[in-house]
């Protein structure tokens, strides 16, 4: 064999090394991503089973004003909201639910609408299941709720046998015994076109009314804000439906809004003579999925200035 051919053997051998070495190199970087990419999927899997969408925290706040009676100096309000049972919460969270809320002690537990999630067909057993675990709920005072934009019939009917007062386009003057009520409204679904503000703060219509007394709103949709404001200068407003974007960065700015949150869907706006809280919500809207935005209920304590 010359020396040409054997060089060009030698080389050929330099090439075929060559492509083995930026082979196996290959090979190992898609092996390391592939492995990253599925300890990410973990963990992700991990943070929204048991963290983002299975841990419920109490987010709790203090409501001042000079309007609260002395004898509502004190006041616990609790709020839930956006159940959307069938989701990530089915009966073993409902439970949690419950036994987080009497935990709290509240005067009054109030629900801000989407009880079952729309997608889930629920049967008349779970319903009872349900109304059984809802009825245990105990507020010294009173239950109030308003219907959102995915409650169907089944709504009235666990609500109303869970000893829940409905207020969808209505209020109640809560005295707890004293001659100075609060005033609690609720506005039903603006997605579903039945909300009417005029008739949940009726009360307003009226001639020799208390202008002054401390109003409390329960809206489903927070974007309904406005308008309620526009009615009457309402003192704390609750909302829900937003889930405060359910899937948030770190810096706890929403990626995606929902229709009916576009504007309010954060956790707390402050206004001129108004506050409103939106709830994030205890399930999720069908995704399944809960970032940087735990499941929460939240405890409202009133107090005088």
């Amino acid at each position: 064999m010359t020396r040409e051919k054997l060089n060009q053997k030698k080389q050929k051998e330099i090439f075929a090394e060559e492509v083995r070495e930026k082979r196996k190199k290959i090979f190992l970087i898609t092996v390391k991503i592939l492995l990253i990419i599925t300890i990410c999927v973990a963990l992700f899997y991990c943070l929204n089973t048991y963290i983002f969408t299975g841990k419920l925290v109490v987010r709790e706040y203090r409501v001042t004003s000079n309007k609260i009676p002395t004898e509502f100096d004190g006041l616990k309000i609790v709020q839930f909201s956006d159940l959307h049972y069938g989701t990530t919460v089915k009966l073993p969270e409902v439970k949690k639910v419950v036994e987080r809320i009497n935990y709290l002690q509240p005067d009054i537990v109030v629900f801000t609408g989407d009880l079952v999630d729309k997608n889930y067909k629920i049967d008349s057993s779970e319903q009872e299941k349900i109304i059984t675990e809802l009825s245990k709920i105990k507020a010294a005072v009173g239950k109030y709720a308003i219907d959102g934009d995915e409650d169907e019939k089944y709504f009235n009917t666990i609500f109303n046998q869970c000893g829940f007062s409905i207020l969808n386009n209505s209020y109640d003057l809560i005295y707890n015994n004293t001659n100075e009520p609060l005033l609690l409204a609720g506005v039903s679904s603006s997605l579903k076109k039945e909300n009417n503000i005029d008739e949940a703060l009726n009360y307003f219509s009226g001639e020799g009314v208390n202008n002054n007394i401390y109003t409390i709103v329960l809206e489903h949709e927070p974007d309904l804000t406005d308008d309620v404001l526009n009615k009457h200068s309402s003192d704390l407003i609750l909302a829900g439906h937003s889930h405060n974007g359910s899937i948030r960065t770190p810096w706890k700015s929403t990626i995606f809004k929902v229709v009916g949150a576009n504007k309010y869907d954060n956790e707390y706006y402050k206004f001129e003579n108004s506050e409103l809280f939106i709830s994030s919500g205890i399930g999720t809207n069908g995704s399944g999925i809960r970032l940087f935005c735990m499941p929460s209920i939240s405890l409202y304590r009133l107090s005088r200035e």
